[in-house]
């Protein structure tokens, strides 16, 4: 990808950004951060999860 294709796509990337009303960007805010996983898995994988299942299963 040459330097004029990225900052092309930079600048739709914004644009459709700020075309948005600010009430759609907010939600989308919102959703992003209700959907991402716990930090601990994000952190250190999937160890942590599947300790926690092993202990809530006993």
């Amino acid at each position: 990808m040459s330097t004029n294709d990225f900052v092309k796509f930079l600048t739709q990337q914004f644009v459709r950004y700020v075309d948005q009303p600010k009430k759609d960007r907010v939600e989308q805010r919102k959703t992003r951060k209700e959907h991402k996983p716990p930090r601990s898995v994000k952190w250190f994988g999937l160890l942590p999860m599947a300790i926690t299942m092993f202990i809530k299963r006993k």
